[in-house]
Protein backbone atom coordinates (compact mmCIF):
# COMPACT_ATOMS: atom_id res chain seq x y z
CA UNK A 1 0.00 0.00 0.00
CA UNK A 2 1.51 3.29 -1.14
CA UNK A 3 0.82 6.89 -0.23
CA UNK A 4 -0.24 7.84 -3.75
CA UNK A 5 -2.84 5.05 -3.70
CA UNK A 6 -4.44 6.72 -0.68
CA UNK A 7 -4.53 10.06 -2.48
CA UNK A 8 -5.99 8.46 -5.63
CA UNK A 9 -8.65 6.72 -3.56
CA UNK A 10 -9.77 9.95 -1.85
CA UNK A 11 -9.86 11.87 -5.13
CA UNK A 12 -12.17 9.25 -6.66
CA UNK A 13 -14.30 9.17 -3.51
CA UNK A 14 -14.80 12.94 -3.66
CA UNK A 15 -15.51 13.19 -7.38
CA UNK A 16 -17.56 9.94 -7.57
CA UNK A 17 -16.37 9.60 -11.17
CA UNK A 18 -13.27 7.73 -12.30
CA UNK A 19 -12.64 9.71 -15.50
CA UNK A 20 -12.98 13.11 -13.82
CA UNK A 21 -10.74 11.92 -10.98
CA UNK A 22 -8.13 10.73 -13.50
CA UNK A 23 -8.17 14.14 -15.18
CA UNK A 24 -7.77 15.89 -11.82
CA UNK A 25 -4.83 13.62 -11.01
CA UNK A 26 -3.30 14.08 -14.48
CA UNK A 27 -3.24 10.35 -15.16
CA UNK A 28 -5.03 7.95 -17.49
CA UNK A 29 -8.33 6.40 -16.49
CA UNK A 30 -7.06 2.79 -16.94
CA UNK A 31 -4.06 3.52 -14.70
CA UNK A 32 -6.35 4.94 -12.01
CA UNK A 33 -8.76 2.00 -12.27
CA UNK A 34 -5.83 -0.40 -11.96
CA UNK A 35 -4.59 1.42 -8.83
CA UNK A 36 -8.04 1.21 -7.21
CA UNK A 37 -8.39 -2.48 -8.08
CA UNK A 38 -4.97 -3.20 -6.61
CA UNK A 39 -5.90 -1.34 -3.41
CA UNK A 40 -9.15 -3.28 -3.05
CA UNK A 41 -7.32 -6.54 -3.66
CA UNK A 42 -4.81 -5.70 -0.96
CA UNK A 43 -7.55 -4.76 1.52
CA UNK A 44 -9.67 -7.79 0.63
CA UNK A 45 -12.90 -5.78 0.22
CA UNK A 46 -14.61 -3.62 -2.40
CA UNK A 47 -14.63 0.07 -1.53
CA UNK A 48 -17.04 1.36 -4.18
CA UNK A 49 -20.42 0.63 -5.69
CA UNK A 50 -19.90 1.03 -9.42
CA UNK A 51 -22.28 2.15 -12.15
CA UNK A 52 -20.27 2.66 -15.34
CA UNK A 53 -17.81 5.48 -14.72
CA UNK A 54 -19.78 6.65 -11.70
CA UNK A 55 -18.76 5.30 -8.32
CA UNK A 56 -19.92 5.73 -4.74
CA UNK A 57 -18.31 4.64 -1.52
CA UNK A 58 -19.92 1.63 0.12
CA UNK A 59 -19.85 1.17 3.91
CA UNK A 60 -16.33 -0.30 3.73
CA UNK A 61 -15.17 2.59 1.60
CA UNK A 62 -16.71 5.19 3.92
CA UNK A 63 -14.95 3.70 6.94
CA UNK A 64 -11.63 3.48 5.10
CA UNK A 65 -11.97 7.03 3.75
CA UNK A 66 -12.30 8.45 7.27
CA UNK A 67 -9.12 6.68 8.34
CA UNK A 68 -7.21 7.70 5.22
CA UNK A 69 -8.28 11.34 5.62
CA UNK A 70 -6.99 11.33 9.20
CA UNK A 71 -3.74 9.59 8.23
CA UNK A 72 -3.00 11.98 5.36
CA UNK A 73 -3.70 14.96 7.62
CA UNK A 74 -1.17 13.63 10.12
CA UNK A 75 1.35 13.21 7.31
CA UNK A 76 0.74 16.80 6.19
CA UNK A 77 1.25 18.00 9.76
CA UNK A 78 4.42 15.93 10.02
CA UNK A 79 5.81 17.39 6.80
CA UNK A 80 5.06 20.90 8.02
CA UNK A 81 6.73 20.21 11.37
CA UNK A 82 9.78 18.76 9.62
CA UNK A 83 10.04 21.86 7.46
CA UNK A 84 9.91 24.01 10.59
CA UNK A 85 12.58 21.91 12.30
CA UNK A 86 14.83 22.10 9.25
CA UNK A 87 14.41 25.88 8.96
CA UNK A 88 17.60 27.46 10.35
CA UNK A 89 15.56 30.39 11.66
CA UNK A 90 12.82 28.44 13.47
CA UNK A 91 14.28 24.99 14.11
CA UNK A 92 14.56 22.91 17.27
CA UNK A 93 17.78 21.91 19.06
CA UNK A 94 17.63 18.96 21.46
CA UNK A 95 20.45 19.33 23.98
CA UNK A 96 21.40 16.99 26.84
CA UNK A 97 23.88 18.19 29.44
CA UNK A 98 25.39 17.42 32.82
CA UNK A 99 23.46 18.65 35.86
CA UNK A 100 26.40 20.78 36.94
CA UNK A 101 26.27 22.77 33.69
CA UNK A 102 22.67 23.83 34.29
CA UNK A 103 23.35 26.56 36.83
CA UNK A 104 25.52 28.80 34.66
CA UNK A 105 27.04 27.43 31.46
CA UNK A 106 24.01 26.22 29.51
CA UNK A 107 21.68 29.16 30.34
CA UNK A 108 24.37 31.69 29.42
CA UNK A 109 25.23 29.85 26.21
CA UNK A 110 21.61 29.62 25.05
CA UNK A 111 20.93 33.24 25.95
CA UNK A 112 23.93 34.40 23.90
CA UNK A 113 22.87 32.19 20.97
CA UNK A 114 19.26 33.38 20.94
CA UNK A 115 20.32 37.01 20.74
CA UNK A 116 21.15 36.36 17.09
CA UNK A 117 18.76 33.40 16.53
CA UNK A 118 15.61 34.21 18.55
CA UNK A 119 13.37 31.86 16.57
CA UNK A 120 15.29 28.68 17.34
CA UNK A 121 13.79 26.65 20.19
CA UNK A 122 15.44 24.21 22.59
CA UNK A 123 14.41 20.92 24.13
CA UNK A 124 16.63 20.43 27.17
CA UNK A 125 17.45 17.31 29.15
CA UNK A 126 19.89 17.11 32.02
CA UNK A 127 21.37 14.22 33.93
CA UNK A 128 24.52 12.16 34.28
CA UNK A 129 26.99 11.04 31.63
CA UNK A 130 25.25 7.71 31.01
CA UNK A 131 21.90 9.43 30.43
CA UNK A 132 23.49 11.79 27.92
CA UNK A 133 25.12 8.92 26.04
CA UNK A 134 21.85 6.97 25.88
CA UNK A 135 19.94 10.06 24.74
CA UNK A 136 22.41 10.58 21.88
CA UNK A 137 22.33 6.90 20.92
CA UNK A 138 18.53 6.82 20.80
CA UNK A 139 18.29 10.05 18.81
CA UNK A 140 16.35 11.86 21.54
CA UNK A 141 19.11 14.48 21.72
CA UNK A 142 21.06 16.06 18.87
CA UNK A 143 23.99 17.19 21.01
CA UNK A 144 25.35 16.57 24.49
CA UNK A 145 27.54 18.63 26.81
CA UNK A 146 29.56 16.44 29.15
CA UNK A 147 33.05 15.51 30.29
CA UNK A 148 34.94 13.24 27.88
CA UNK A 149 34.46 9.56 28.62
CA UNK A 150 36.48 6.52 27.68
CA UNK A 151 35.48 3.99 25.01
CA UNK A 152 32.81 6.28 23.55
CA UNK A 153 32.48 4.28 20.33
CA UNK A 154 30.25 5.94 17.75
CA UNK A 155 30.33 9.37 19.39
CA UNK A 156 32.31 12.41 18.23
CA UNK A 157 33.65 14.90 20.77
CA UNK A 158 34.52 18.55 20.20
CA UNK A 159 36.34 20.47 22.97
CA UNK A 160 34.47 23.40 24.54
CA UNK A 161 36.36 24.52 27.64
CA UNK A 162 38.54 23.44 30.55
CA UNK A 163 38.06 24.27 34.21
CA UNK A 164 40.49 23.66 37.09
CA UNK A 165 39.52 21.31 39.89
CA UNK A 166 39.55 22.59 43.44
CA UNK A 167 40.13 20.85 46.72
CA UNK A 168 37.01 21.50 48.79
CA UNK A 169 37.17 21.12 52.57
CA UNK A 170 34.65 21.79 55.35
CA UNK A 171 34.99 24.86 57.54
CA UNK A 172 37.35 24.25 60.44
CA UNK A 173 39.40 21.68 58.51
CA UNK A 174 43.16 21.97 59.06
CA UNK A 175 43.53 23.11 55.41
CA UNK A 176 40.80 25.74 55.78
CA UNK A 177 42.40 29.10 54.99
CA UNK A 178 44.99 27.73 52.55
CA UNK A 179 44.97 29.28 49.08
CA UNK A 180 46.79 26.43 47.32
CA UNK A 181 47.59 22.79 48.00
CA UNK A 182 49.23 19.88 46.24
CA UNK A 183 46.96 16.90 45.71
CA UNK A 184 49.37 14.80 47.77
CA UNK A 185 48.46 16.88 50.83
CA UNK A 186 44.99 15.28 50.73
CA UNK A 187 46.47 11.79 51.16
CA UNK A 188 44.56 9.92 53.87
CA UNK A 189 41.75 12.47 54.07
CA UNK A 190 38.19 11.01 54.03
CA UNK A 191 37.06 11.59 50.44
CA UNK A 192 33.55 12.22 49.14
CA UNK A 193 33.64 10.91 45.58
CA UNK A 194 31.32 10.73 42.59
CA UNK A 195 29.82 7.45 41.41
CA UNK A 196 30.79 5.97 38.04
CA UNK A 197 27.64 7.48 36.44
CA UNK A 198 28.74 11.04 37.16
CA UNK A 199 30.10 12.83 34.09
CA UNK A 200 32.87 14.42 36.14
CA UNK A 201 34.17 11.00 37.21
CA UNK A 202 36.26 10.41 34.05
CA UNK A 203 38.13 13.70 34.61
CA UNK A 204 38.66 12.75 38.24
CA UNK A 205 40.13 9.35 37.41
CA UNK A 206 42.41 10.91 34.79
CA UNK A 207 43.74 13.34 37.42
CA UNK A 208 44.37 10.42 39.79
CA UNK A 209 46.33 8.52 37.14
CA UNK A 210 48.42 11.50 36.09
CA UNK A 211 49.35 12.48 39.63
CA UNK A 212 49.51 9.01 41.17
CA UNK A 213 47.04 10.04 43.85
CA UNK A 214 44.90 7.41 45.59
CA UNK A 215 41.96 8.81 47.58
CA UNK A 216 40.65 7.25 50.77
CA UNK A 217 36.99 7.11 49.75
CA UNK A 218 34.46 7.37 52.58
CA UNK A 219 31.25 8.07 50.62
CA UNK A 220 30.16 7.99 46.98
CA UNK A 221 27.37 10.16 45.60
CA UNK A 222 25.42 10.19 42.33
CA UNK A 223 25.96 13.89 41.56
CA UNK A 224 28.25 16.79 42.39
CA UNK A 225 25.59 18.68 44.34
CA UNK A 226 25.38 15.78 46.79
CA UNK A 227 29.18 15.62 47.04
CA UNK A 228 29.23 19.34 47.91
CA UNK A 229 26.47 18.80 50.45
CA UNK A 230 28.43 16.09 52.25
CA UNK A 231 31.55 18.28 52.36
CA UNK A 232 29.49 21.19 53.70
CA UNK A 233 28.13 18.88 56.42
CA UNK A 234 31.68 17.98 57.46
CA UNK A 235 31.84 14.36 56.26
CA UNK A 236 35.08 14.77 54.32
CA UNK A 237 36.86 16.51 51.44
CA UNK A 238 36.40 16.37 47.67
CA UNK A 239 37.70 17.51 44.30
CA UNK A 240 35.17 19.67 42.45
CA UNK A 241 35.06 22.04 39.47
CA UNK A 242 34.18 25.62 40.35
CA UNK A 243 30.47 26.28 39.95
CA UNK A 244 28.02 28.65 41.61
CA UNK A 245 25.65 25.72 42.08
CA UNK A 246 28.20 23.93 44.27
CA UNK A 247 29.21 26.79 46.56
CA UNK A 248 27.45 25.91 49.78
CA UNK A 249 27.95 27.32 53.30
CA UNK A 250 30.60 25.91 55.62
CA UNK A 251 33.05 24.85 52.92
CA UNK A 252 36.34 26.26 51.64
CA UNK A 253 37.66 26.08 48.05
CA UNK A 254 41.41 25.66 47.58
CA UNK A 255 43.29 25.87 44.27
CA UNK A 256 45.33 22.78 43.38
CA UNK A 257 48.91 23.29 42.24
CA UNK A 258 49.04 20.07 40.18
CA UNK A 259 48.43 21.13 36.56
CA UNK A 260 46.77 17.82 35.66
CA UNK A 261 43.84 18.47 38.00
CA UNK A 262 41.38 19.84 35.49
CA UNK A 263 37.95 19.16 34.08
CA UNK A 264 37.34 19.22 30.32
CA UNK A 265 33.87 19.79 28.87
CA UNK A 266 33.09 18.61 25.35
CA UNK A 267 30.24 18.82 22.86
CA UNK A 268 29.20 15.32 21.81
CA UNK A 269 27.16 14.01 18.89
CA UNK A 270 26.33 10.64 17.39
CA UNK A 271 28.59 9.82 14.43
CA UNK A 272 27.00 10.11 10.96
CA UNK A 273 23.61 11.18 12.33
CA UNK A 274 21.82 13.95 10.45
CA UNK A 275 22.02 17.38 12.05
CA UNK A 276 19.45 19.99 11.06
CA UNK A 277 20.60 23.48 9.99
CA UNK A 278 19.51 24.85 13.39
CA UNK A 279 21.55 22.23 15.25
CA UNK A 280 24.60 22.93 13.09
CA UNK A 281 24.22 26.66 13.77
CA UNK A 282 24.14 26.05 17.51
CA UNK A 283 27.05 23.60 17.38
CA UNK A 284 29.27 26.08 15.55
CA UNK A 285 28.17 28.93 17.80
CA UNK A 286 28.84 26.93 20.99
CA UNK A 287 32.38 26.08 19.89
CA UNK A 288 33.21 29.68 18.96
CA UNK A 289 31.50 31.12 22.05
CA UNK A 290 33.39 28.83 24.42
CA UNK A 291 36.64 29.45 22.54
CA UNK A 292 36.25 33.20 23.00
CA UNK A 293 35.40 32.73 26.68
CA UNK A 294 38.53 30.62 27.17
CA UNK A 295 40.71 33.25 25.49
CA UNK A 296 39.24 35.95 27.71
CA UNK A 297 39.77 33.82 30.82
CA UNK A 298 43.44 33.31 29.97
CA UNK A 299 43.91 36.97 28.95
CA UNK A 300 44.65 36.19 25.29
Amino acid sequence: MELNQMEYFLTVARSEHVTRAAEALNMTQPALSHSLAKLEEELGVQLFERSGRNVQLNRYGKLFARRVEAALEQIRIGKRELAELADPDTGLVSLAYLNILGSEVVPQLIRAFQQSHPGIRFRLEQGNHEMIRESLESGESDLGMTCPGSNEIGLSQLPLFTRPMYAVVPSGHHLDGRKQVHLAELEGEPFIEQSSNCGFRASLELAYRRTGFEPSVKYRAEDLQTVAGFVSAGFGVALLPASAGLKLPNMHWIAIKDKDCKCDVVLVRKDKRYLSPAVKLFRDFAIEYCNQKEKARHGD
